[in-house]
């Protein structure tokens, strides 16, 4: 009998994680594909809302959210670090084929990760690091794809950001307590105090706009 790395509790088999947390970690480097998309179509709406505005006379195209582009780079770090470092455990000189783009690259490190998912919950010591870090890393993603709901605050109005498609976000902005910049709950665009004055305009021009919601 051993104890699970991850969770700490008694495991008969033997290995290094315990079946349900082996199981768990299984379904949420599945779900980091999905994940890792979505976070992808965060993107557009702040280039949107420049392009909608500018073409109207309106300020400088609003900049691609760097908290989004940034979680991108650490999804596909962190996982193609922890697939070469079992490789490598492993033994494993040849190197898969390289597949195209970089959906294709994350694509490839959780499936690489995947089919070794068996050794790892079994044989390898550093199985209770891997499996809490692809933890924190799906937490962190989920929670920017879908943030928790904010109480309190000061309501502005509704978020004024067009993704490419022409279809306007819409979601209710506020200004929390002791936050410098306000932030949509939902597409994430950012709005640093600088830009008050054009969000103010936007959000009126929209209002007097005939489908305004």
């Amino acid at each position: 009998m051993t104890t699970c790395q991850m969770c700490e509790q008694h495991d008969e088999t033997g290995g290094q994680l315990c079946p349900g947390c082996t199981k768990a970690t299984r379904v949420r480097l599945e779900a980091l594909p999905v994940l890792y998309r979505g976070l992808g179509v965060l993107l557009a709406p702040a280039g949107g809302v420049g392009q909608g505005r500018s073409g109207k006379g309106g300020p400088p195209a609003l900049p691609v959210s760097e908290g989004i582009l940034d979680m991108r780079g650490v999804m596909m770090g962190t996982l193609e670090d922890w697939l070469s470092a079992v490789r490598q455990e492993r033994g494993m000189q040849e190197q898969p084929a390289a597949r195209r783009g970089v959906d294709g690259r994350l694509d490839a490190a959780v499936s690489g990760l995947l089919r070794h998912m068996p050794w790892i919950a079994v044989s390898w010591e550093q199985a209770g690091e891997f499996a809490e870090e692809i933890r924190e890393l799906a937490r962190s993603v989920s929670s920017m794809i879908q943030p928790p709901a904010r109480e309190g605050g000061t309501r502005v109005g509704h978020c004024p950001a067009v993704d490419p498609s022409g279809a306007r976000c819409g979601a209710v902005l506020r200004l929390a307590p002791g936050e410098k910049a306000i932030v949509c709950p939902w597409c994430t665009c950012s709005y640093p105090p600088y830009m008050w004055a054009y969000l103010k305009s936007w959000i009126d021009e929209d209002t007097k706009a005939p489908d305004a919601a």
